[in-house]
């Protein structure tokens, strides 16, 4: 809103600012049946911590609701549950009021929709080591082709404080969301606990587990890990050639893992080993008659 003063630079003047509802509007073009529908509304000069009150309707007089709160940096954003007896097809609004204000004012009106369901959330692969691609599908009943969703990844955590590791744009098509990801570590590996800190505290190596929910508007599906949980392989094997490709049987070897263990063990006839409950994060592979590799995993 642009301001004119005209009025001298020089002495102290009084200036009154209007109160005004500039906008109340959906945060989204439809509202499903059972479920819930955001909506925000923007102000100015209303005064932090203004009271506010929404009322949601729909067309044939179905009540949705009463929303009330405090206005904070001018916005106020909240939601309504469509009630389950709502007709598909009505049309639903919010009336808005500031009272202290003397504001009031009507949003937009969406369409009552049916519910929106994501079923089928799955990985293609049930293990992964960095690098890998992985493929993220679902189903999607009631979103239009082309509707925008997200698929947000996170690292499980068996007391429930699960971490949020990424968040990617997907888009509905023909019912189904696909997405590829190349699985990374994200995690700083200087904060996996030592082999000798878990044994201090009577703990075991697990490996790091993800699972994906898809988010639509600001509904998520799949918080209790409906996509299963991917796991990270947390093996590794070793196999070591001369420069004609021949395998050096029996040849000793030490690994320093990144959680400060070291392993050691002997290469089989063919120069091959398999290291089992591998902590993510660079390994050092030392071979004592040739010299020392590392590697990330």
């Amino acid at each position: 809103m642009p301001l004119k003063y005209t009025k001298s630079t020089d002495a102290k003047e009084k200036i009154t600012l209007t109160s005004s509802l500039v906008y109340a509007e959906w945060q989204q073009s439809y509202a499903p049946v059972g479920q819930t529908a955001a909506f925000e509304i923007g102000t100015l000069f209303v005064g932090q911590g203004a009271p506010i009150e929404a009322k949601g309707k729909s067309k044939k007089g179905k009540s949705l609701g009463t929303v009330k709160g405090k206005v904070r940096a001018n916005k106020f954003i909240g939601e309504f549950t469509v009630p389950p007896d709502t007709k598909l097809g009505d049309m639903v609004y919010f009336d808005v009021k500031l009272p202290k204000n003397g504001l009031s004012g009507t949003s937009n009106s969406v369409a009552v929709v049916p519910p929106i369901k994501v079923t089928d959330l799955s990985w293609s692969a049930s293990e992964a080591r960095r690098g890998d691609v992985l493929t993220l599908k679902a189903s999607v009943e009631n979103l239009p082709d082309a509707a925008q969703v997200k698929i947000i990844i996170y690292e499980f955590d068996r007391d429930g404080a699960n971490d949020k590791i990424v968040e990617l744009p997907a888009t509905v098509d023909n019912k189904k969301i696909e997405l590829q990801w190349a699985y990374e570590y994200h995690e700083d590996t200087d904060e996996i606990p030592s082999d000798a800190e878990m044994q201090r505290y009577g703990r075991n190596y697990n490996p790091p587990e993800y699972f994906f929910t898809v988010k639509v508007d600001r509904k998520e599906f799949g918080k209790k890990q409906e996509s299963g949980l991917l796991k990270f392989k947390d093996w590794m094997e070793i196999e070591l050639r001369d420069e004609d490709g021949n395998p050096i049987a029996n040849e000793n070897y030490i690994l320093h893992l990144p959680d400060g263990q070291q392993r050691s063990g002997k290469l089989d006839e063919n120069g091959r080993a398999r290291e089992k409950d591998i902590p993510p994060g660079k390994v050092v592979v030392e071979l004592p008659n040739v010299g020392s590799h590392e590697i990330s995993e």
